[in-house]
């Protein structure tokens, strides 16, 4: 009797395995490229839902819809109402009242990602310059206990607190941010922004962190280096007025007390290999190898696999 269960049960996950073969033979590229659209749709948007200010109020909708689904349930029938009332005109409230931070996740939606990742050699020089130029501008700084902080803007646009700063265009230089954040300097206070290699603004003001675990002993210049980490991706080099030591804040982290050569590692490290290796991804899905798929699709079709 034991034996014929365990045999049942074995042809009933064979069958099982059969049947998930027969369906995964179904998929298509179109069906793998729906997904993967999707997917990355839905995790953009929980990644601003979990770094927008918004987030509470979108919290709010999913319990007035859910409310409002209770009441239909229940018969409620002027609770329903009045939700129905206030799900149709809040929608378009909201798309007013929360314009910018639509337009702020559209825009980390946009060809910013894309653009990286068609990065040339050239372009990787660039960064390979600015990053030696920044090193050698805080080796000093951090010496002369000059505060100092430089934003490296990745994926996520820091259109916002450019807009806030003192727009400049200019090649990353060792001479240029220590006369930025010369002490008298008009611009010492804020943040330099880089993008792409160059200087884009100075003097901008950052989110303070929201994090109340932080020490007490950093001040408002670590604390803002780590309040835009916490809603973008963005790399922020930190420069202590007080003991000249240098920090790195990335993802919400602070690392202290570095010394310039493992600076030096740390920004190649995030900025050039991090994008190198992403790069390779991306070439892995060039049109060569899609096409090269869906051909062994057709031969395996043909032969009836």
């Amino acid at each position: 009797m034991l034996q014929l269960t365990i045999a049942a049960q074995q042809a009933l996950q064979l069958g099982l395995f059969q049947r998930a073969a027969r369906y995964i033979q179904t998929i298509s590229l179109s069906d793998l490229v729906d997904v993967a659209i999707i997917a990355y749709i839905i995790y953009r948007l929980m990644l601003f839902m979990r770094n927008s200010q918004a987030a509470q109020a979108i919290k709010g909708i999913f319990f007035v819809v859910i409310l409002q689904g209770l009441s239909d349930v229940m018969q409620l029938h002027v609770l329903n109402f009045v939700l129905k009332s206030v799900v149709q005109v809040g929608f378009i409230a909201l798309i007013v009242v929360f314009q910018p931070e639509i337009r702020h996740f559209l825009g980390q939606m946009g060809n910013n990602n894309l653009r990286r990742l068609l990065m040339n050699d050239e372009d990787t020089g660039i960064l390979d310059q600015t990053i030696r130029e920044t090193v050698s501008a805080y080796r000093q700084m951090s010496q002369d206990k000059v505060g100092a902080l430089t934003v490296f803007e990745r994926s996520s646009l820091l259109s916002d607190q450019i807009r806030n700063g003192n727009a400049l265009d200019a090649a990353v230089s060792d001479e240029l941010l220590k006369n930025i954040f010369y002490p008298k300097a008009p611009l010492h206070d804020g943040a330099v922004i880089i993008r792409e290699g160059r200087i884009v603004a100075a003097g901008c003001v950052l989110p303070l962190s929201e994090n109340p675990n932080i020490s007490r002993e950093l001040g408002t210049r670590h604390r803002a280096g780590l309040g835009i980490t916490e809603h973008t991706d963005a790399l922020v080099v930190i420069c202590s007025e007080e003991t000249g030591s240098i920090s790195v804040a990335t993802g919400g982290v602070l690392k202290r007390h570095l010394a310039p050569e493992t600076l030096e590692r740390l920004l190649r490290a995030e900025l050039i290999t991090d994008l190198e290796e992403k790069k390779t991804l991306f070439n892995n899905l060039t049109t060569k190898n899609i096409l090269n798929w869906i051909k062994g699709r057709k031969e395996d079709d043909e032969h009836g696999v």
